[in-house]
């Protein structure tokens, strides 16, 4: 059944040789109890100056450690094997004095959490210039300091000069990221790797800081290796895809190769599972069932065979080397002995894994049309105190700051925006069920400031949540039968009719019931979001609060969440409030959406109208700034960029809350620009949507501006 065309994994490189080459790189960590893990298995890829590479995989496939091993950064007790050779010099077997001239001057790194990599007790400034000094022993204090400075301006710092005597906690997610940045082009390199740099940032930081990359790129004419599990992000930058599965690459070529025709199951599943934004909410998401195998204990054969539907018994018995199997892209490998078959269409992508079909009609329950849930000019400002003995109030945080929406039965509302825009501070209102600072919360008819404990109790049953984080919202003492079923041992209901509704909760959330026995630490990540489903579900709650569900699973696992929420909903008549900040997930899963900034919504309607149309110039960017994983699609795009981050709650911005960041205010005369410094614009219906600002009308001109720019 192997029918490659070429036999070896060697593939057309661009003329030259290559800056940086991992031959056969293997990474062993032994362990004191049980088998050694194979983090890392055989991998061998090639990079040449300016080139964009992008290694993509589910979290455990060994992206991370493959990039650790080539800079010098695993532990001693690591056990590395194959070659890593940096313009011909191999770096394997080098000691740490040699490879510290090399890293930061020839590869430089871009770590993930930029506030576990900076020095806490060192200013900004000061780490930027002792990376700077440590290569160049020539420069003085002074032009180390002058250059720091420079660097922070160049990757988008506001007030460099200022920020540079800043420590790190001083800055915001999206500026320490620019400033590892800085850090790393501070010497020219000629690699960049970058580890989950925008993994942790919305997505309106997120465009800024690829932007900042690609402009690092420009000036150091260093190559990237973008390590991400973001599909979209791979699309719209990298020339070159590597897609790894248990410690090896499974599938390796050229972007549009790689997104346009897949060879590798894996990379099929993958793309079908990632929500599209000009698709999403029109077709169903391809999970991908199962979980990758135990690095401890690899399988015999393709790792992948226990979770691909179309594994024959071969695959369980020999693993598949990476081969070229398109005449056409000799470039394009894969690691799969039916890739010729996918390749000639004998196996049509589509059928390797079909889309789940939608709940028929007849199983979709019933619903009125009164709101389930009706929040009124709902503010919450917390005193900003400072002082331990003699506290004295200096300021205000306006958390939320006159939200109003309405959820109608069986529908789903999306609330989107920024971190630190009050979207969690207003679920946690609605939670509360207590009377607001000031407007109203009415839940299923009832005013919550006016309600009896009794009532309270009644929509406590029926208003539950799902949190972020699985793990941290369980006891992880008790049993998950347990677990799912304490809040009915809070309502007082028996024993016996408790452990029948735990069967009847894990069959509905797609869970065998014989896991009841089991503890949460037993599980997948997605499979604790089940279980965290199933506890929500326990009270029969008329609405569930979704507070990121599915932020913290890999694309592949999330995309089962989804269609299970979606299930629920048509099948119990279930409302969701669904709080995230990846735009498509929310129109995959939401009827109406709302935008938030700084604490208020500044457009709100139905989902196909703000995302088709979207007429705040908020939305426009937000929307812009969300990746499609699609390349042709990427590279056509106009990105509308904002300027900074997101404002303190506390800071006092007259007017419209927007003005400082908007790219429109920019464009307009001078008294249109008073209108906006001195009057806070409403929410005014504009089609069937409902927009805060005063120039919508204008709003077009946002993106003819960006358009020019790019021109």
């Amino acid at each position: 059944m192997t029918d490659a065309l070429i036999t070896s994994p060697v593939h057309r490189r661009p003329a030259g040789a290559p800056l940086l080459s991992v031959r056969d790189l293997s990474v062993t960590f032994p362990q004191r109890d049980g088998a050694p893990v194979q983090a890392v298995r055989g991998i061998s890829y090639d990079v040449h100056p300016g080139e964009f590479l992008g290694i993509v995989g589910e979290s455990g496939s060994g992206k991370s450690v493959s990039s650790l091993a080539v800079m010098g950064l695993l532990p001693s007790t690591a056990e590395i094997t194959g070659a890593i050779e940096f313009e011909g010099q191999s770096l394997l077997g080098m000691d740490d004095a040699k490879l510290s001239r090399i890293r930061g001057k020839g590869l430089a790194m871009v770590f993930q959490d930029p506030l576990s990599a900076l020095t806490p007790v060192y200013t900004v400034g000061d780490q930027i210039s002792e990376a700077l000094r440590l290569h160049d022993s020539r420069l003085s204090v002074h032009a180390a300091a002058a250059r720091a400075v420079e660097l922070l301006k160049t990757v988008g710092i506001p007030d460099a000069e200022r920020r540079a005597k800043a420590f790190p906690h001083e800055y915001s997610g999206g500026m320490r990221q620019r400033a590892m940045i800085a850090m790393a082009i501070a010497n020219d390199p000629k690699v960049i790797l970058a580890d989950e740099p925008t993994t942790a940032l919305d997505v309106t930081i997120q465009a800024q800081i690829l932007e900042v990359l690609e402009k690092a790129k420009e000036i150091t004419g260093a190559a990237v290796v973008l390590i991400t599990h973001d599909l979209g992000v791979v699309a719209g930058h990298a020339d070159r895809v590597g897609v790894m599965y248990a410690g090896k690459l499974v599938e390796l070529g050229t972007t549009d190769e790689v997104f346009a025709a897949p060879q590798m199951p894996y990379t099929i599943g993958l793309l079908r599972s990632v929500p599209n934004m000009l698709t999403a909410g029109t077709q169903r998401l391809v999970p991908l069932e199962g979980r990758p195998p135990s690095l401890a204990s690899l399988p015999q054969g393709c790792p992948f065979a226990a979770r691909c539907p179309i594994a024959v018994d071969e695959c369980r018995e020999i693993e598949p080397s990476l081969l070229a199997y398109d005449p056409g892209a000799p470039d394009h490998v894969a690691a799969c002995i039916r890739a010729g078959e996918i390749v000639r269409a004998e196996l049509r992508r589509a059928e390797v894994f079909p889309r789940p079909e939608p709940l028929p009609a007849e199983e979709r329950a019933e619903t009125d049309s009164a709101p389930v849930v009706e929040v009124t000019d709902l503010k919450r400002h917390f005193p900003l105190m400072r002082g331990s003995v003699f506290a004295r109030r200096v300021g205000t945080v306006r958390a939320v700051d006159g939200v109003s929406f309405a959820l109608r039965p069986a529908r789903t509302l999306g609330l989107v925006g920024e971190s630190g825009c009050g979207k969690t501070t207003t679920i946690l209102e609605i939670m509360e069920m207590a009377a607001p600072q000031s407007g109203s919360i009415v839940i299923e008819g009832t005013d919550v400031a006016s309600a009896s404990k009794k009532q309270i109790a009644a929509l406590r049953r029926d208003v539950q949540i799902v949190f972020q984080d699985p793990m941290g919202a369980i006891d992880p003492r008790l049993p998950i039968g347990e677990v799912i079923t304490e809040p009915l041992w809070v309502q007082g209901v028996p024993k016996a009719e408790r452990d029948a509704r735990v069967t009847e909760l894990l069959e509905l959330v797609g869970l065998d019931p014989a896991m009841a026995d089991r503890y949460p630490h037993e599980f997948s990540g997605g499979q604790r979001q089940r279980i965290g489903i199933a506890r929500a579900l326990s009270t029969n709650p008329a609405v569930l609060i979704l507070d990121e569900p599915v932020s913290a699973l890999d694309v592949s696992i999330q995309a089962g969440v989804i269609n299970l929420l979606e299930d629920l909903k048509d099948r119990l008549g279930l409302s969701y409030l669904f709080v995230a900040h990846d735009l498509a997930v929310v129109r995959q899963i939401a009827d109406d959406v709302a935008v938030m900034y700084l604490g208020a919504i500044v457009e709100q309607g139905p989902i196909a109208e703000v995302f088709n149309q979207p007429r705040h110039p908020y939305t426009k960017a937000l929307i812009s700034a969300a990746p499609i994983p699609d390349p042709r699609i990427e590279r056509e795009r106009t990105r509308i960029l904002l300027n900074g981050d997101l404002p303190s709650p506390t800071q006092e911005i007259t007017g419209c809350r927007f003005r400082t960041r908007c790219p429109l205010y920019a464009l307009l005369d001078e008294s249109s620009q008073r209108l906006c410094r001195e009057s806070d614009p409403s929410l005014t219906p504009h089609g069937r949507a409902r927009v805060a600002c005063h120039h919508v009308d204008r709003s077009a001109m946002v993106e003819q501006a960006a358009l020019a720019a790019v021109s």
